[in-house]
């Protein structure tokens, strides 16, 4: 089973910045998509960025690009968010998740079966 545990969601300023952390478990990074997604209230669940492990290929919704960066520490199993200029429709749950993949893109949220908790990202003056 997969497992990931996320961190770093707050409450921030428009403009502000912050880094989301997931660290994985349950298998080696290798050959996996690895990313996140967000549902803000009312919304479908959105794929936001994600990382192809072996090669460190990029994916960025467009409404990120520009603004977020994602990275990843193969050695301590972790992938970094980093997200700034945050916008008030920013504002949402992120949540961390994997897939076995050839490419960064991400698959429709019903194609993975494991999630992480899930961390708060509220952007508001």
């Amino acid at each position: 089973q997969l497992q990931f545990v996320e961190s770093g969601g707050g409450l921030v300023q428009p403009g502000g910045s912050l880094i989301l952390s997931c660290v994985v478990s349950g298998f080696t990074m290798d050959y996996y998509a690895i990313g996140w997604f967000r549902q803000a209230p009312g919304k479908k669940r959105e794929g936001v960025s994600f990382i192809y492990s072996s090669d460190g290929r990029t994916y960025y919704a467009d409404s990120v690009k520009g603004r977020f960066t994602i990275s990843r520490d193969n050695a301590q199993n972790t992938v970094y968010l980093q997200m700034n200029n945050l916008k008030t429709e920013d504002t949402a749950v992120y949540y961390c998740t994997a897939e076995q993949s050839t490419h960064p893109a991400p698959f429709p949220p019903p194609s993975y079966n494991d999630w992480g908790q899930g961390t708060q990202v509220t952007v508001s003056s």
